[in-house]
């Protein structure tokens, strides 16, 4: 069996893992012969409202949140051929955030609250693009400092806002700025345009293998450049802002996970994006169940712990994978 297909096969497990994780775990035991039932129709009462109720949706949202910060990651990194590239470069968080909070400023429920971030999140990604494109084509280095400015200036408004915030409503703030998968949101919009994302990236993974040698050797490919960089920006920004729609900002997935499977050896883009959004999806899931449980009943934010988890792997594959380069 090929290199490839171990680390799917691992990813899957580790998938299948944190799913049953966080259908098991939490302040209410599931015994597995009762999470068994539940699943198959045959267990009713408390074990089933708990799990089908409030630990699958939640759980769904977490990996379809995680899948979509992954592969925006992928996306970005290749775009902006920029190792540090991440979700949030560009101030897609920063716009939802300024939403989100103004949102919760006055009081709105969660319906108005997620609807504020999309608008927010889309704003910003118009703003970018228009500001970075100005009167002609833009560049990399362009769309990125522009987006670093305006990220920014949004950063600059969401400590207004929290300055100006009463003490009771900053609590549900910071946890919304740190990652909150806790409170009603459309997850069901998010797996449609996870599933969208990785079809349309699938198509374009020659591509793109093409455009992360640089952009002068995809114009000599026959690759046409600008409109390639233009649909991967509108669907790496897309992709941002409903996953920050859905859970907040939560940092640190989406630069990680690209760079973790490429350390495994995935590379090509036709094998690197499936199994970013794998390793998301159970990274995130996997979080979430630590973020609830760890303490419970006080629930951590789930940002923290994805830092948690990943910086301390990241730096253990590096470390590896340097010496094997040095060897």
């Amino acid at each position: 069996m090929s290199r490839t297909a171990l680390v799917f096969v691992a990813l899957l497990l580790a998938l299948v893992a944190s799913g049953a994780y966080a259908l098991l775990a939490g302040t209410i035991s599931i015994e597995p012969s009762q999470l068994l039932g539940v699943l198959s129709g045959r267990e009713i009462g408390l074990p089933k409202r708990v799990v089908l109720e409030l630990r699958l949706p939640r759980a769904l949202a977490a990996v379809t949140v995680g899948g979509l910060l992954a592969l925006a990651g992928v996306l970005l990194q290749v775009l902006l051929r920029n190792p540090l590239a991440d979700p949030y470069i560009l101030g897609i968080s920063g716009g939802a955030a300024v939403g989100a909070l103004g949102a919760m400023l006055l009081g709105a429920g969660s319906g108005v609250l997620s609807g504020s971030a999309m608008v927010g999140a889309l704003l910003s990604m118009l703003m970018v693009f228009g500001i970075a494109h100005g009167r002609g084509s833009w560049s990399s280095t362009r769309l990125l400092l522009t987006g670093v400015v305006i990220a920014a200036g949004w950063a600059a408004l969401v400590s207004f806002i929290l300055a100006l915030a009463p003490e009771a409503n900053l609590r549900g703030m910071l946890f919304w700025l740190m990652g909150d998968l806790s409170h009603d949101a459309p997850y069901f919009l998010g797996i449609g345009m996870l599933v969208f994302g990785l079809l349309a990236s699938m198509l374009a993974a020659r591509n793109l293998n093409i455009l992360a040698r640089g952009e002068m050797q995809a114009v000599a490919l026959g690759v046409n450049a600008r409109i390639l960089r233009v649909i991967v920006y509108v669907l790496a920004s897309s992709l941002c802002a409903i996953a920050v729609t859905i859970a907040g900002t939560i940092g640190f997935v989406g630069l990680v996970v690209p760079h973790m499977l490429r350390l495994a050896g995935i590379t090509d883009h036709r094998a690197l994006i499936p199994a970013a959004v794998l390793l998301g999806g159970a990274l995130l899931l996997f979080a979430d169940t630590l973020a609830r449980t760890v303490m419970a009943p006080q629930q951590l934010p789930v940002g923290v712990l994805t830092a948690m988890l990943g910086v301390p792997l990241f730096l253990v594959l590096l470390y590896h994978g340097t010496r094997h380069q040095q060897g």
